[in-house]
């Protein structure tokens, strides 16, 4: 047997979650092939199988944990089998007795002991007679009475938990479903890897920083209207699509070489300016909202911008991102625009000392040349550390983000 054992997935990172097993018990994989999802706390990653042959002993359900170098399953070296050579994953030359027990998989087999049930008391459906997770799940809810409440007895409400806590390192976690008056219901499962990380560094940020927030609106129509213009040309030429992001981004970036405090940091008694713009987008994936990072941004072009957030997109929904996509960054980025917000307060990520919200576009009327007219606006917002930038300057750096949009051409004439 070939052990698959968690891979070293960063400096820092010492445990991981057991996302989704790719294959089951019994299963023939082919070497790298990928056997199972793994979600840390800044990304998820894949692991491949070392060789081909016979899954086995899988000994992390779903959603629990493991620390780095902990056996996760094993697998028996065989060659590819042929057409009609296997059946439900093992080997056709090893006869199965009429009597011997399906199949338990390794969900199933903690709920079953959960709920003390046999085998012989769960109908199997999986393959080759395997028993499943929902399999046992049915059994378990055959096997539980509905709750009957007297006529006079008065109906209390389910108890709920005040508070949710971590699971052992190792330990095996399920869903846990309490049923209570009137098919009142709760579901409790663990929080990701990544949603606890998100969560540290948010309270972080409010606990460590003086943050501030200002606001203006842009008019969209200049960039809309040169959008419209060449985005069939762009997209031929580059084969990706002209976005807003990549002028935010490239606007951000004039920003930044204006106003440097917006790009620093603070370390301990020194403030570390950077001069380079390393710019997160945060975007939407599988596991939630990750800020995967675009490096050096003042030396890319609208097609590096576009093309690099696309990719960061499709390895998102993938679970793809690696660690490193995710590390580092000297600003921030966050469209709720796509999600239709029309205006919030974003929070900085730490240890970076500025983020810009992006929000929906909505024609609104305003005043031009002492005419009321109907123009597509965007509510801009900058959340930044008071501590390291003056409100002089945040009120600054959204002014030149606007003066920018509304007249995108300065990009290129550097005015």
């Amino acid at each position: 047997m070939v052990e698959v054992k968690v891979p070293t997935v960063g400096e820092s990172i010492q445990e991981v979650q057991i996302g989704q097993w790719l294959k089951r018990e019994g299963d023939w994989i082919a070497k790298d092939e990928n056997l199972v999802d793994l979600e840390t706390e800044k990304a998820s990653v894949q692991v491949p199988a070392p060789v081909s042959g016979y899954v086995r002993n899988i000994r992390k359900a779903a959603d629990s944990f493991a620390g780095i170098g902990e056996t996760l399953a094993e697998i028996e070296p065989a060659e590819q089998p042929t057409s009609g050579s296997v059946q439900g994953g093992a080997p056709a030359s090893t006869p199965a007795s009429s009597t011997a027990q399906p199949r338990v998989m390794p969900a199933a087999r903690r709920i079953m002991e959960e709920n003390q049930l046999s085998a012989s008391q769960v109908p199997a459906t999986g393959p080759g007679g395997r028993i499943l997770k929902e399999d046992a799940q049915r059994a378990v809810a055959a096997k539980t009475p509905a709750p009957t409440v007297a006529p006079t007895a008065a109906v209390k409400p389910v108890a709920t938990q005040g508070t949710l806590e971590a699971a052992p390192r190792g330990s095996s976690v399920s869903t846990s479903l309490t049923a209570g008056a009137g098919d009142r219901m709760e579901e409790v499962k663990p929080l990701s890897m990544i949603r606890r990380t998100i969560a540290t560094r948010l309270v972080q940020a409010q606990h460590t920083a003086a943050l501030l927030t200002t606001f203006n609106e842009v008019d969209m129509q200049p960039v809309m209207e040169l959008r419209n213009k060449y985005r069939d040309a762009f997209q031929e030429r580059h084969g990706v699509k002209l976005g807003f992001m990549s002028f935010f981004a490239k606007a951000s970036v004039e920003a930044l070489r204006r106003f440097p405090s917006v790009n620093a940091e603070i370390r301990g008694n020194n403030i570390a300016y950077r001069h380079y713009a390393d710019i997160g987008i945060a975007i939407g994936g599988g596991k939630g909202l990750v800020v995967p990072v675009l490096r050096n941004v003042e030396k890319m072009g609208f097609a590096d911008v576009e093309r690099t957030i696309g990719d960061f997109a499709r390895k998102a929904m993938d679970n793809r991102l690696m660690p490193e996509d995710l590390e580092g960054g000297t600003f921030t980025i966050s469209n709720g625009g796509i999600y239709g917000s029309l205006l919030s307060t974003p929070i900085v990520n730490p240890p970076q000392s500025a983020i810009l919200g992006l929000h929906a576009i909505q024609e609104r009327p305003v005043a031009r040349d002492g005419q009321v007219v109907i123009r597509p606006m965007m509510y801009l917002a900058l959340t930044y550390d008071h501590r390291i930038i003056d409100g002089r300057e945040a009120v600054g750096f959204l002014k030149t983000i606007k003066e920018i949009v509304e007249d995108p051409t300065r990009l290129f004439l550097e005015v």
